[in-house]
């Protein structure tokens, strides 16, 4: 397994690359983190084009009754914007945490083996 960790990491890590925005959007738009980038944009969109009708029939109407609730409308929405734009973050960032475990893995791994060496064999 130690094996099949370390395959993993020096196929995708870069140390120059090491936590930098660059590389993290690089990660979401990667081919394996495409459909939540689809999926991403596509709500991000539809949200902020029910923003801009929202905001465009507020101003239209004469009714307070309307113009509070196309305003409560345009508030929500814009909402739903910014939570797409932190989902999409936390996508990011869950790569870059899965990176370190992954590190961490193959450090006590190591650990393990030198510790297995050093114990003299009638211990166990």
């Amino acid at each position: 397994m130690n094996d099949d960790i370390r395959k993993i990491l020096d196929d995708t890590y870069d140390d120059s690359r090491e936590d930098s925005i660059r590389a993290m959007i690089g990660d979401f738009y990667s081919r394996r983190m495409l459909s939540v980038a689809v999926l991403v944009w596509v709500w991000a969109v539809v949200f902020f084009a029910g923003a801009g009708y929202s905001a465009m029939k507020f101003f239209k109407t004469d009714q307070t009754q309307e113009q509070i609730m196309y305003a409560a409308l345009f508030i929500c929405l814009v909402q739903f914007v910014g939570l797409m734009k932190v989902f999409a973050w936390q996508m990011m960032a869950r790569n870059s945490i899965k990176r370190e475990v992954k590190r961490l893995e193959i450090r006590i791994a190591e650990l393990a083996k030198s510790l297995d060496r050093q114990a003299p064999s009638g211990s166990h």
